[in-house]
């Protein structure tokens, strides 16, 4: 019965540990909104700021797969080059290395309970007073995980794994086959790292079994290079539906470590007999080795950042030949389908609140997709050839039932975003985002419904006057401009300034007051049998329609502003 209490402590420390990391993550990109990403975009402008970059940002959310999955998608999205995201993968491998150390320290000798249960007591109460709830959220997730890495070290003495004969038999019997063993704790490493998807709670376990004396310790560090392997899995299964240059920022990822494990492998020994120096250990291949617990872990963890340091600095002048590997390796895919979606092809990025992110870049792409429709029009309205006329009508008809489906898949997207953990803010913009989708479909419905009157007009071999044509010319000035401006406010949906917003009420109002002097007008001249009625109809119809759309892009301008045009 002690026995089974224990294996299960064991494993919930492990699940808190895993947990803890999440809430701390999602807690730290809630704080940072969008900021961290737009770190990647701004901050990449050369390699070396590149590894930086993803260095701070993956110490910042304890999150290599997070970093890795967000630099994916962004390459996806035509955000980030392929060249500047393997730079960025790059400094992710160092940054993920943050975490051993805090696993160092909270796994140490040092009694990190007292710390951890006022954390929980203070993130408590931040989180209840909803003053300050991500903060709250970030505490209680790092000292859910300190928690978790405090227990799984109590726990492992309690246990005492070196004397249980049948544990201690099985790590030394296949601690012997020399380079065999390195390959067997490798492929176990990176076996257990990709079922778990934590390659954190994978050296976690290592450094208890290292610690409690009964696993050598290059056997630990075998396991520590299969882990850094097992975690470039998640973003390749992310990649798989991307588009040809994010599943080669993906395979970047695992060349980038299958190359550090290569070299590695060739001075084995020789790498980890210098990391033990260091800490002034004598290493002895195969043997565990009687040295405190702290020395262990501390060993594991120089190993892993230098590791992960010494390939960057081989890999970082061979970044272009990189490319051209991956390139190779991943061909580019045939043409992809018009109107599919750019940015949110990967799934959920890491946390809710970087999808957002994806959200918008696909909201603006979506809005310059229906204001290219504007131009159609004009060709549609202009043409007389039967044949161009089709060709051109079947290409609005295309475009309006490419609004349709990119407003159901980002609305489906926004509903997933919807179930995870959002900020009270975030929640509030996916509402805002809905609404916006729902509003552009609208724009491109108002599109087909002018298309269909030109046709009508076209079959009807109605003549307009130079009057009609030039006022309908001018009606679709009128929406190019609008459309424009709408398209630029959502490139940049968290600045819209009073002047731009006043301008897109202006022309709102100029287009309504441009319909009603044109409706007016029309009445006269029917009644002066200037056109025949029906033309009348169906250039209002056009003329309405034209005032419809106008009405839409406003809405779109006042849920990005949160304003109401006045009257």
């Amino acid at each position: 019965m002690q026995l089974l209490l224990q294996i299960l402590t064991l494993l919930g420390s492990v699940a808190m540990l895993m947990y803890g990391m999440k809430v701390m993550s999602e807690g730290l990109q809630k704080m940072a909104g969008s900021k961290l990403s737009n770190v990647l975009g701004t901050m990449t402008t050369n390699r070396f700021s590149g590894v930086l970059t993803g260095a701070f940002i993956t110490a910042s959310i304890q999150s290599s797969t997070a970093t890795t999955v967000m630099t994916v998608s962004f390459v996806s999205a035509g955000i980030l080059t392929l060249r500047q995201a393997i730079s960025v993968i790059m400094g992710a491998n160092i940054g993920t290395t943050f975490t051993a150390w805090i696993m160092v320290l909270g796994g140490g000798s040092l009694d990190m309970r007292f710390i951890v249960y006022f954390a929980i007591v203070l993130a408590v109460i931040l989180i209840y007073t909803k003053r300050k709830a991500n903060m709250g959220e970030f505490i209680i997730g790092l000292a859910l995980m300190l928690l978790g890495l405090t227990t799984l070290k109590i726990n492992a003495n309690e246990m005492h794994l070196d004397e249980i004969h049948a544990v201690v038999n099985f790590f030394a019997s296949t601690s012997s086959f020399g380079y065999g063993s390195y390959f067997l704790y490798l492929l176990v490493g990176g076996m257990l790292t990709f079922a778990v998807q934590s390659s954190a709670a994978i050296m976690a376990i290592t450094m208890t079994l290292c610690s409690s004396h009964i696993l050598p310790i290059d056997m630990g560090i075998a396991l520590v290079m299969g882990e850094n392997i097992g975690t470039t899995i998640t973003s390749n299964v992310v990649a798989l539906s991307a588009s040809s240059q994010a599943r080669r920022a993906a395979m970047a990822h695992l060349v980038f470590n299958v190359f550090g494990v290569i070299w590695v492998l060739c001075v084995f020994r020789w790498f980890v007999s210098t990391i033990c120096n260091l800490w002034h250990v004598e290493f002895t291949p195969g043997q565990v080795q009687d040295i405190s617990p702290d020395q262990l872990n501390a060993i594991l963890a120089t190993f892993h950042t230098a590791f992960n340091v010494c390939n960057t600095c081989i890999l970082i002048g061979f970044v272009p030949q990189l490319e051209k590997l991956v390139c190779q390796i991943i061909p580019n895919k045939i043409k992809e389908e018009e109107g599919q979606l750019k940015f949110i092809t990967g799934g959920l990025m890491s946390t809710s609140e970087f999808s957002i992110l994806q959200a918008w870049k696909e909201i603006h792409v979506m809005a310059d997709r229906v204001a290219r429709m504007i131009g159609m029009l004009r060709t549609l309205y202009a043409t007389k050839d039967d044949s161009e006329f089709a060709s051109t009508f079947s290409r609005v008809e295309k475009y309006e039932g490419i609004s349709d489906r990119m407003e159901v898949e980002i609305a489906g997207y926004l509903n997933k975003v919807a179930d995870g953990r959002l900020s009270e803010q975030s929640k509030h913009e996916v509402h805002k985002m809905l609404r916006i989708v729902s509003e552009l479909e609208s724009v491109g419905d108002a599109n087909y419904n002018i298309a269909r009157y030109i046709k009508f007009r076209h079959e009807g071999k109605y003549q307009f006057t130079e009057y009609q044509n030039d006022n309908v010319a001018h009606m679709f000035d009128l929406l190019d401009t609008a459309l424009h401006n709408m398209v630029a406010v959502l490139e940049d949906v968290n600045y819209i300034s009073d002047n731009d917003f006043m301008a897109a009420c202006n022309m709102e109002h100029e287009i309504n007051n441009y319909r009603d002097l044109l409706k007016a007008q029309n009445t006269v001249n029917i009644t002066e049998h200037k056109y025949a009625y029906l033309m009348g109809v169906n250039y209002m119809d056009i003329i309405n329609e034209c005032e419809k759309m106008g009405d839409y892009i406003i809405n779109v301008n006042e849920a990005v502003s949160e304003r109401k045009c006045q009257d």
